[in-house]
């Protein structure tokens, strides 16, 4: 090779380096510098995720995520200095995801597992609650089985997947009634068109406590699943990512979250040791 061929090949080496450079920083500035040109972040809910992500009494969102990412929104005005408008836009489990993608929100405020299935789409927060699959029922129902139940779930979440999974290993013969979500799923079963409803126990929780007539349920007394929640993001824009960690883990750092935790979860009692453990796990220091 000549020296004059090798001098263009490192010259043209160079310059696509340049311009991958170039791209990387606009990619991962991309979000907040669209926020600050705005003057708006698009925040993703759930209509029915009681009681992390749902439609409160006065027809606005409200929950648990919901008020993480009003903090984080806060922050990000703090960190941006200017003047922040929230725009709220329903999403639901089929769609979620491609919401985050295509742009149509920038955070996922529901109830939301992190998996590494998940991770090849899309980027997550630092966790924001661990909870497992559950079972609520009402309570002249067996429940202490799988075996020949009709169980509602939603199809395409990580409950049905471990739903599936648990029923593969027992060998058991269940009955899946598929639902669009979690009111369908507690109304299948107070019409007893199902036998139980699977979904994460702190949903079933907030399903039961919002019921007309909340004695009529049970949870069963059994986890099939880990679901450690978080916040879902685009991939591939690290310093949005980080402003939207920072935010978390001040919160947890300074204790703020437990009062979010109380005002959602406080008829439950005081948080358990996971959750507690969860909190300083993720309060990262700056």
């Amino acid at each position: 090779m000549t020296t004059r061929v090798a001098g263009k090949l490192v010259a043209v080496v160079l310059v696509a380096a340049g311009c991958a450079s170039a791209g990387t920083s606009a990619s991962s500035q991309a979000t907040l510098d669209r926020i600050k040109a705005s003057k708006t972040i698009a925040l993703g809910y759930r209509e029915s995720s009681v009681p992390f992500s749902f439609v409160g009494p006065e027809g606005r969102p409200a929950g648990y995520s919901v008020d993480l990412c009003n903090r984080v929104a806060a922050s990000l005005k703090r960190e941006l200095q200017t003047d922040l408008d929230i725009k709220w836009v329903p999403v639901t489990v089929e769609n979620r995801m491609t919401a985050v993608q295509d742009g149509t929100v920038d955070l996922e405020c529901g109830s939301t597992t992190n998996t590494f299935a998940r991770q090849a789409q899309v980027d997550f927060s630092l966790t924001i609650f661990v909870t497992g699959g559950s079972l609520l029922a009402l309570k002249d129902t067996a429940v202490v089985e799988l075996r020949g139940l009709r169980v509602a779930v939603i199809p395409g979440t990580t409950t049905e997947q471990s739903l599936k999974a648990a029923i593969a290993k027992g060998g058991v013969d269940v009955q899946l009634i598929l639902v669009k979500d979690h009111a369908e799923g507690r109304t299948a079963v107070e019409n007893r068109t199902a036998d139980t409803y699977a979904s994460d126990r702190d949903i079933l929780v907030g399903l039961a406590l919002t019921a007309k007539d909340p004695t009529r349920f049970i949870l069963a007394d059994r986890y099939f699943s880990y679901e450690p929640y978080a916040l879902m993001m685009r991939r591939g824009d690290p310093e949005f990512h980080i402003a939207v960690n920072r935010a978390l883990a001040h919160l947890y750092r300074s204790g703020e979250v437990l009062d979010i935790y109380a005002r959602w979860f406080g008829v439950l009692g005081a948080p358990s040791a996971l959750q507690i453990a969860t909190y300083a796990i993720e309060g990262l220091p700056d």
